[in-house]
């Protein structure tokens, strides 16, 4: 079989019509690949980012609403878990931080997130104060999750713990009704 295939391939293999074409195709094709991988990675962090903004807000209106309640850390983290619903183990890698804020002399939640790290042992919640009647407040929820494509365009390029996931964070303020 492969003697009266042998001029062929020789033949084939001497051609040069479309080899022009060839490098563009090796050239382009991986561009391609990686514009359509950080398109599904940016399609689907929007959508995580969106679930999570939705179930702050959701959890900021029950609590904006119920000053009377003292609500809890786990409390709260367990609302906007259930509110939020797309997001992967939201339970164990969500972190929220919540204060008060004076609106005369304006004070930000530090620049870094706290967020869980699974690689590192547990650690407390920092900066929970439950706020009083009238009082303007400040939530951020950061939530760790894992990238669809970690090793290439956009979820290469995001900043990872130890275990190998990014973070993302949503900030709402509110101030507590009157009971």
């Amino acid at each position: 079989m492969i003697p009266p295939l042998s001029p062929f391939l020789r033949r084939f293999r001497k051609d040069e019509n479309g080899s022009v074409s060839t490098i563009e195709f090796v050239i382009m094709v991986p561009l391609l690949f990686a514009a359509f991988m950080m398109s599904v990675e940016m399609g689907i962090y929007s959508m995580r980012q969106m679930f999570l903004d939705r179930g702050l807000d959701i959890t900021v209106r029950y609590v904006r609403l119920n000053t009377e309640t003292p609500m809890t850390h786990n409390q709260l983290k367990t609302m906007i878990c259930t509110n939020a619903g797309f997001l992967k183990d939201c339970g164990t890698t969500l972190r929220l931080e919540m204060k008060p804020l004076n609106p005369r002399n304006f004070a930000a939640f530090d620049q870094v997130a706290d967020c869980v790290d699974t690689s590192e042992p547990v650690q407390p919640v920092r900066g929970f104060e439950l706020g009083q009647e009238h009082e303007l407040m400040m939530l951020r929820a950061c939530v760790k999750f894992k990238p669809i494509f970690p090793t290439s365009g956009l979820g290469y390029a995001f900043e990872k713990d130890g275990s190998g996931k990014a973070k993302m964070f949503s900030v709402a303020a509110f101030v507590q009704e009157p009971g």
